[in-house]
């Protein structure tokens, strides 16, 4: 087997390891660097633990392989939040009780940053057809949309986008 040096920003942290061909990104966030955010799931891209945002773009980390994300920015949930501080995203979802379990939830706030990113005003089926992808074994899923449509409510209160406030400050 193959190994490459690669290089990842995570969460604004720039990592350099080696990893085998076939390693996954999830696997090399995971276990590698020690990112507990991205959860393991299913391994087919049907339940959306593991999912992150790449270079902007949500993904689900169990289908990229970690060369193939060389050179990349990666954010995790845990990435969000600032410092102490949670994202807007990350508050809602605790107020909202959206949380469930808490496996799903990594992969639902990154899925929703983006969602919101791109319809910072989504109506509750706009934010149901988004989170297609993710599942949440709890069945939650009537908090969670209700976690989103907040996150949506305090970001445009607050004049913020989630681009401002995942991963740090983008300008």
């Amino acid at each position: 087997m193959t190994d490459h040096e690669i290089t990842l920003t995570v969460d604004g942290t720039t990592e350099e390891l080696t990893v085998e061909s076939r390693t996954l990104l999830v696997h090399a966030l995971r276990d590698e660097l020690g990112y507990t955010g991205p959860n393991v799931g299913c391994e087919t891209s049907k339940c959306g633990a593991c999912t992150v945002r790449l270079d902007g773009d949500a993904v689900k980390s169990c289908t990229v392989l970690a060369v193939q994300a060389d050179g990349s920015e990666v954010t995790t949930a845990g990435g969000l939040a600032d410092g102490t501080d949670l994202h807007p995203i990350q508050t809602a979802f605790h107020e909202e009780h959206g949380l469930q379990c808490g496996y799903c939830t990594p992969g639902m706030v990154m899925t929703a940053s983006e969602l919101l990113e791109n319809d910072p005003d989504p109506d509750r089926e706009a934010i149901r057809t988004g989170l297609k992808g993710n599942v949440c074994r709890c069945t939650g899923y009537q908090n969670i949309v209700d976690a989103i449509e907040t996150a949506a409510d305090d970001l445009a209160e607050s004049g913020t986008t989630t681009q401002q406030t995942c991963g740090g400050d983008q300008s």
